[in-house]
């Protein structure tokens, strides 16, 4: 996978892009990046800007922390769920 662009540069293309002073095809050619990365960049600024519904970077990490967190305290319960049932069955009369 290419190493990303910094911030600081996608931030600067997008803006010559949004002046409309040449086509995205001419100003993803004098850059050196792709027209669909150009697209991109444009749509996810869009999107940080609320011009465009969608998740924001922010929202994206909160989601990643919260799938993570969801994840970890499912591992939790399942290891709670084991360790009672082994605890009920070692209390039954008879053993």
């Amino acid at each position: 996978m290419a190493k990303p662009y910094p911030k600081e540069f996608r931030d600067d293309v997008v803006a010559v892009a949004r002046k409309g002073q040449a086509t995205l095809t001419q100003i993803a050619k004098d850059v050196g990046i792709s027209e669909g990365s150009l697209a991109n960049w444009m749509k996810q600024a869009d999107i940080e800007d609320g011009r465009r519904p969608g998740l924001t970077d922010v929202d994206r990490a909160e989601l990643r922390e919260l799938k993570k967190r969801n994840r970890l305290l499912e591992q939790e319960n399942e290891v709670l769920r084991r360790a009672a049932a082994y605890l009920s069955q070692a209390n039954l009369p008879g053993k």
